[in-house]
């Protein structure tokens, strides 16, 4: 296989992990299986060997998740980053160094968490602004009408 169809294989298989061992039903298929062998114990006597099998089971499909969810954890934040970057291109009153953020320093984060922490204490201090009054179902109305009039 190429690199480019390993790498496709493995982002499906990932997806496919993730969306499976998320559900219901595989937990509860797990917790049967813990069930099962804990019901088994009296039958091998509780031997070395009853508590490998479930050791060695559950190390070996813990140490295969941790490489399957952060594939998929990756693919999730660069799709959410990319999102919000065209979000903040798109809108002209938006500043465009934060379309890169995620490559800025620690230091340089906590810097801008400050200044949107003094707006939001600057917002907060205006008299009679309510959270219904700046996010209501008529300001989305009328931002949605908005966009849908060009420009001139």
């Amino acid at each position: 296989m190429k690199p480019k169809n390993i790498n496709i294989f493995f982002d499906r298989l990932a997806t496919q992990v993730t969306k499976a061992t998320g559900k219901s039903a595989t937990f509860i298929a797990a917790g049967i299986v813990v069930l099962i062998w804990a019901v088994t114990g009296p039958v091998f006597h509780f031997s070395d060997t009853w508590q490998l099998v479930i050791n060695t089971g559950t190390t070996i499909i813990t140490f295969l998740m941790v490489f399957i969810i952060q594939r998929t954890q990756n693919k999730d934040t660069l799709a959410l980053q990319l999102k919000l970057n065209e979000l903040i291109a798109a809108n002209k009153n938006a500043s465009n160094r934060l379309i890169n953020v995620e490559d800025l320093t620690g230091e340089e984060l906590e810097l801008l968490k400050n200044f949107y922490i003094s707006l939001s204490e600057l917002a907060e201090r205006e008299k009679g602004m309510s959270i219904r009054k700046t996010h209501s179902v008529e300001e989305a109305a009328h931002v949605h009408q908005m966009k849908l009039t060009p420009e001139q």
